[in-house]
């Protein structure tokens, strides 16, 4: 097993393609963590290395690792925190957390009911925390979904939590490259 030893990582990494296509092994495993905490994406994308575009690079990361398994999405899921809750620390996770979310704004105290109670169900149904690809959803379009998925089996759930993992890792990578 790999060391998932965290080195800081500054808030705002940013690199262009051409950097990211140079950097050592490590390096370029170091920057895709904060992605998706899934070694066998990371070395799909690392391997896949060097890319032509910022588009081949995200088909890379989409289809790395697409399906993840159970344990990877498990492994992957320790570092999300509950949709409308604020990420804690200063990792590059929390980062990439805190602005995905950021589109939810302030919530007002029906919408946060609402979503503490979804939260709730889910988590009481599913055993797991609700995770969902924010960016560009509003607080109503999670919801929906969050009560659209309540009916899924466990089975449809975990499909639909890696695709959703996958989802956050391509945006997060095209954050980084940006």
């Amino acid at each position: 097993m790999r060391n998932r030893r965290r080195t800081p990582i500054p808030e705002e990494v940013n690199v262009d393609l051409d950097a990211f296509n140079r950097y050592s092994t490590d390096e370029a495993r170091e920057a895709l963590r904060p992605c998706l905490d899934v070694d066998r994406w990371i070395d799909g994308v690392v391997d896949a290395r060097p890319f032509s575009t910022v588009e081949s690079a995200l088909e890379a990361a989409h289809s790395s690792a697409n399906p993840l398994s159970d344990d990877e999405i498990a492994q992957a899921m320790s570092h999300h925190p509950r949709i409308g809750e604020k990420a804690e620390g200063s990792s590059a996770e929390a980062a990439h957390s805190s602005r995905e979310q950021a589109s939810l704004g302030d919530l007002d105290g029906s919408v946060q009911a609402r979503l503490a109670a979804g939260n709730a169900a889910y988590e009481e149904r599913f055993d797991r925390v609700f995770l969902i690809r924010a960016a560009g959803r509003t607080p109503d379009e999670i919801l929906a979904e969050l009560e659209r998925r309540m009916s899924n089996t466990d089975t449809q759930e975990l499909a639909e939590v890696g695709e959703q993992l996958i989802q956050i890792a391509v945006l997060r990578l095209e954050g980084i490259l940006a």
